[in-house]
């Protein structure tokens, strides 16, 4: 299956390439994405797919049902971009300013355009049904979660696959593994309220701006201290503003961040011990703390079986080069939503260069000086293809310790 898939897939690199191409060119951003869905569209509008499609985004689900019944497998690709500008240098560059694929969505759209065609070459052979969901708002908008709330995903399917570029790991590389593979991820701000005055005459005020500080430096040792170094978590704080004048003390400083943890147990219990944290500190100095914890994505936690199914099948793909993966990123995802819902699980593959002797050492994603290899994208079609092929023909493999 897998061996004859890739060759396939290579065949069809032309057209892959192409709508990347095309996509990164006219990038957009949130939950409305109408022209690169219309180029979705276009180049699956000879394959007999019915399309699904809901009032909160213009993401759609491709259904391709096979000759007999059977399983149903989802395979997701996501197609926004981020507000960042793009330099000079490539002939099919972002011609939208402020705006970039920088996370790899125009690669992912491709692959599973791809993965589309390959799977519709199989209809006649096909049990069960496959659904190829085109999201949009990833980046922080919440479109996987959108698309399930418009029922886009109902009835929901028995499996689910999604695969993730990383322009810093080798090329044709792909890595998966059981259980959490990436972090929750929430927005933290903290507002310390004292009592502003002038800046010469201190005594007269109750400075916010220490009391931040000091709330900064214990943070660090709550991570460090008061949870288990097995399970990382992260508490980023990135912003402090306060004041509005050097030689005036503020009523207020207000502290931003982010905060990355592994379990849906530790996403709750950590908000507490900040709130704690924070409102002890700052009556310590007669001041107030307000701790407010908005919700970002929940963690990303692959099926044994799914990650399981990711490394047989990958493995099996002519010149494998699979590697488990070690431990979870505090990256987050929105696909999250998705595996909260349905047993699956997401992969990564690699797109460096294959010239590349250091490919942890290349831009990574998110940077504006991100690439990747586009002829790796024929193996990520073939592996997104060979999953759910894999599944509607023989069900969950036995889990194994080496996913």
């Amino acid at each position: 299956m897998s061996t004859d898939l890739l060759p396939a897939a290579t065949a069809l690199a032309p057209r892959i390439t192409a709508l990347r191409r095309t996509i990164h060119a006219e990038p957009e951003l949130g939950l409305h994405t109408p022209l690169t869905m219309a180029k979705v569209r276009g180049e699956l509008a000879d394959l007999p797919l019915e399309w699904r499609t809901g009032p909160s985004t213009t993401g759609a689900i491709a259904v391709l049902k096979g000759a007999r019944p059977g399983p149903v497998v989802l395979l997701r690709g996501d197609m926004d971009a981020l507000p960042m500008t793009e330099p000079d240098g490539l002939p099919f560059a972002s011609t939208v300013p402020g705006r970039m694929h920088a996370c790899g969505h125009d690669a992912h759209t491709a692959m599973l355009a791809g993965a589309a065609r390959l799977l519709a070459a199989h209809q006649a052979e096909l049990a069960g049904e496959i659904r190829f969901m085109f999201q949009p708002g990833e980046e922080g908008h919440f479109g996987a979660r959108h698309m399930i709330e418009d029922g886009l995903l109902a009835p929901l399917p028995d499996a689910a696959f999604a695969l993730h570029i990383m322009p810093d790991m080798p090329h044709g590389q792909v890595t998966c593994r059981p259980g959490t593979m990436m972090a929750s991820a929430d927005m933290l701000r903290i507002t310390v309220t004292g009592r502003g005055g002038h800046a010469s005459m201190p005594h007269q005020t109750r400075d916010p701006v220490p009391v931040a500080a000091e709330i900064i430096g214990a943070i660090q040792a709550l991570v460090t201290r008061r949870f288990t170094a097995a399970e990382a978590m992260v508490i980023t704080i990135t912003q402090l503003s306060a004041g509005s004048a050097h030689n005036v003390i503020a009523d207020q400083a207000v502290l931003s961040g982010t905060i990355r943890t592994l379990s849906a147990e530790r996403r709750t219990e950590v908000r507490g011990a900040l709130a704690r944290l924070a409102d002890g500190i700052a009556a310590a100095h007669d001041c107030t703390a307000e701790v407010i914890v908005t919700d970002g994505f929940p963690p990303t936690v692959n099926d044994d079986r799914a990650a399981a199914l990711v490394a047989e099948v990958a493995g099996a793909l002519p010149g494998a080069d699979y590697v488990p993966m070690a431990h979870p990123l505090m990256g987050a995802e929105d696909f999250s939503y998705v595996l909260q819902q349905v047993p699956g699980a997401m992969a990564f593959l690699g797109v460096a260069p294959t010239d590349s002797n250091d490919p942890a050492g290349r831009p990574g994603l998110h940077s504006v000086r991100m690439t990747l290899d586009e002829a790796a994208l024929p193996r990520g079609t073939a592996l997104l293809a060979a999953a759910a092929l894999r599944f509607t023909e023989r069900g969950w493999p036995e889990t194994s310790q080496n996913t």
